[in-house]
């Protein structure tokens, strides 16, 4: 297998944004876990999921852009062909768990078990090797201080699970907002955390999904530009193919979950082709190549006590 070709990248006082995508289909959402989803609109959530992604490679194209992808190992071992376009089209291709269950709800063990077969079923499916990890739903946190062990016995380089802000769901505020280094008792990962905006004396998510429909872009915009004040300049993007699908069949969700999940839908494609025209983004490999080989002073953190550790 090969690792993706590198692009130039010089850090330093120019920031980089590194654009990303989570790949599953809609009803493997964290708020959907508990409901059934009938074959069909299962069937047909995969459709949806499959044409989502190949429209954002278009737009992707159109704009000479390159992304991350961090993608379900179920749906790398029943979608071979999106992941070899992918591939194909110079993008970056990522594990998000076999079956995007939250971290915080498994034993170590069984997330080990979890990101090996993940990153093999994407590995098999890609023909190139898979160095970076994103936990579903950000859940990684306090009760998975193994986190940075495991993925580093794994093969894999980078995390990108940490997003420093509180939230119900997920968050570590407490986190370095730019990259640093992940502790774990005998390991170190790199970690990319999600974009936040600092202001009010506490950080806000603006890095995407839900909060990229909701808020005004000024406060997307406003997180990005802070990013150039951050010792190490990188931000963090993320969004979902099924944010792109205003169209698609409403899960039965209820109250404040089914607000969070279709607040937006109309505008999320709008409004991210404006980012694609506006600011040039990379691949996270691209970023993550550069800080292993250059080895720049970056704060560390442990998630088995509160607090940054000195860099």
């Amino acid at each position: 297998m090969e690792a993706f070709t590198n692009r130039s990248l010089t850090l330093g006082d120019q920031a980089e944004y590194i654009l990303s995508f989570d790949v599953e289909e809609h009803d493997r959402i964290e708020a959907a876990q508990r409901l059934h989803c009938p074959a069909g609109l299962r069937y047909e959530y995969a459709r949806r999921m499959e044409a989502r992604t190949r429209d954002i490679l278009a737009w992707l194209a159109t704009h000479r852009q390159r992304a991350t992808f961090f993608i379900v190992g179920e749906v790398a071992q029943k979608h071979r062909s999106l992941i070899r376009e992918l591939v194909a089209a110079g993008h970056e291709v990522a594990a998000h768990g076999w079956c995007h269950e939250r971290v915080d709800r498994m034993t170590r063990q069984q997330f080990q078990e979890d990101v090996r077969r993940c990153k093999a079923a994407l590995e098999d499916a890609a023909g190139v090797l898979v160095f970076g990890y994103r936990a579903p739903s950000f859940s990684i946190g306090w009760r998975t201080p193994w986190v940075a062990d495991v993925l580093a016995e794994c093969g894999y380089r980078y995390d990108a699970s940490i997003y420093p802000v509180r939230h119900d769901r997920y968050g570590i505020p407490e986190a370095p907002r730019g990259p640093f280094w992940l502790l774990g008792e005998q390991h170190r990962l790199l970690e990319l955390p999600a974009l936040t905006w600092r202001g009010l004396g506490r950080n806000w998510a603006v890095g995407g999904g839900g909060h990229f429909r909701l808020w005004p872009l000024a406060f997307l915009h406003a997180g990005l530009h802070q990013v150039r004040r951050l010792p190490c300049p990188i931000g963090v993007l993320y969004f979902h193919p099924w944010e792109f699908d205003p169209d698609q069949p409403r899960l039965p969700l209820r109250g404040l979950a089914r607000w969070r999940t279709y607040v937006g839908l109309r505008r999320t494609s709008r409004r991210f082709q404006k980012l694609l025209q506006r600011y040039r983004f990379v691949r996270a490999w691209d970023v993550v190549e550069k800080l292993l080989r250059t080895f720049p002073p970056l704060p560390t953190f442990s998630l088995d006590q509160a607090g940054t550790l000195a860099a």
